[in-house]
Order: structure tokens, then sequence, then C-alpha cells
């Protein structure tokens, strides 16, 4: 009886792990708008509540680049995404079917900063100041919406004309946080910046604000979201979705929102981003989607 008792046991520890590596992983990614290692202490800490939420296994793949995000997000290597608008926009565009479920507070009212250097002698101003034309100017990363997309319509709007034309030099940091650091060093007269990063640098002391300073401020836009595919409950099964969008708005830990930084997240839907579209198609930066 203790050999059958024994061997009954080991046969529900074999079934138990057998079932538990059959479990799909739940996969997510975002796009790279801070150092990698922001990033990781960011996500990791969502990819642990997640799966406490969940009931699977979640894990954050970090990705090098935004459009790498996208890929990874139309390839189904990641199931959902925190995306800025545009990439969002993008993302949603290259898998039918796909929705934005969650969004901060914040971005429903988002802004970018343009950025100076103190030896520019620009002044803040209410609107684009015009002291801006033929100056060295760098956006964020190409396909960031704060750090490229609303900037640039500006300028065109301001000026109308590109920023090629505008400015004696036209560059591309790749991330927020490296724009701050050029504008900082003189490398680029005046930049253009995701406005709660700006904020939280200057707050934690990493901004000089006698060599760098704001000079203007966009209207406020939709930005950052959560997009997660059509194909959600297919694969991880029904009413799944409606989970994840639970857990992702319930969240309250001040650690994890602190770290976006978040009051808290709101409901969104694919209709708050439609204005972000219709800008984008507007200088061509949806061709490729």
């Amino acid at each position: 009886m203790r050999y059958l008792t024994a061997l009954l046991a080991l046969l529900v520890s074999f079934g138990g792990h057998a079932a538990d590596t059959q479990r799909p992983q739940f996969t997510f990614t975002a796009i790279p708008d801070q150092n990698e290692a922001e990033l990781v202490r960011r996500f990791q800490q969502v990819a642990d509540y997640l799966s406490g939420e969940l009931g699977v296994e979640v894990r954050y793949i970090p990705v090098k680049s935004y459009p790498a995000a996208i890929t990874a997000f139309r390839n189904n290597q990641v199931q959902l995404a925190w995306f800025g608008g545009l990439s969002g926009v993008q993302a949603r565009r290259a898998v039918p079917g796909s929705e934005a479920i969650a969004q901060g507070y914040e971005d429903q009212f988002f802004k970018s900063y343009f950025i100076a250097h103190g030896s520019t002698g620009i002044e803040p101003a209410d609107t684009l100041p015009q002291a801006v034309a033929g100056r060295t100017f760098t956006f964020g990363s190409k396909g960031s919406t704060s750090g490229r997309l609303m900037p640039e319509f500006h300028i065109r709007e301001t000026f109308g004309e590109s920023p090629g034309e505008v400015f004696s030099r036209v560059g591309f940091s790749g991330d927020h946080s490296r724009t701050i650091a050029l504008v900082q060093s003189g490398a680029f007269e005046v930049g253009a910046v995701n406005y709660a990063v700006w904020d939280k640098a200057v707050a934690s002391g990493e901004v000089d604000t006698d060599q760098v300073s704001v000079i203007w401020t966009t209207p406020e836009y939709a930005d950052y979201q959560w997009t997660v595919r059509g194909d959600i409950d297919a694969q991880f099964g029904d009413g799944f979705k409606k989970k994840l969008t639970a857990a992702l708005l319930a969240i309250d830990d001040r650690a994890i929102l602190d770290s976006f930084p978040r009051s808290k997240f709101v409901p969104a839907d694919n209709d708050d981003y439609r204005a972000i579209q219709q800008t984008a198609e507007s200088i061509g930066l949806l061709s490729d989607f």
C-alpha cells in the first residue's frame, strides 16, 4: 500500500510538472524610449505583477528600437506592448484587430518640450520661438510620438517647411534621455523631448538647468498606451483580454506607477489615437505600415 501511495504521488507530481510546462508563456515588450537599465527595472516589476494576477508565466522582452518593438508584436513574439501613440498606431495597423486597452491617466494629456542649450539665448515662449530656425536640432527616435511626430508637426505648422529646411542640421538621438544629454552637452543646440522623462530627470538631479532649459511646450495630445493583439483570447483562452485589461487598470503599487511615472492607468481604445494617425498620415510616417 505504501508503494502504491508513493507511485500515485509520483505520477501526480509528473502530471503537474507536464501541465506547467505546457502552459503558454505570455510575453510583452515596450518601446525603448529611455536607457535600458531603467526600462528593465520598470517592466520586470510589471511582469512579476501580471504573473500573479493572470496565473501564467509573464516575461518582459526588451528590444533595441521602436521598429523592433512593432516587428515583435506583428510576429507574435510578444502579445502585449507598451507603445507610444505613433508606434501603437503602426502596430495596430500591422496586426488587424489589435486594441489599445489601457493608458496612463497622464497619457490623455501628453505634451512635448522643446529644449535649448543656454548658449543659444533662446527664451521660453508661448509659441514655438522663431529663433530655433537655423540651429542644430535633434529629435528622439524616428518612431517616437513625443520625440518626433508631434514636434515635427508643430515645426511644419510654424515654419511651413520640413525640419531639414528649418534647421542647419537634424539628428535622431534614439531616446529621450539621450536627447537631453546631447542638448545639455551642446552637441545639438535644440531638441524635442517627452515631458515626463524631462520632469523626472530634473527632479532626480540628472539635468543641469543652467545648461539646458525648456523653451516651448506643445499643446496636449494622447500618447502612450498598452496595446494587445487581436487574437489574444484565441491564444490564452476566452476572457483573457478582459482579465489582462482589468489587471492593468488595477495597478496601484506606487513603485510600479512611479517608475513610469503615472498616477494610475485608465481605459483606452483605438479611437483615442485617431488624431495621432491622421497627423502621421499627413507627414508620411505611415507609408511603411
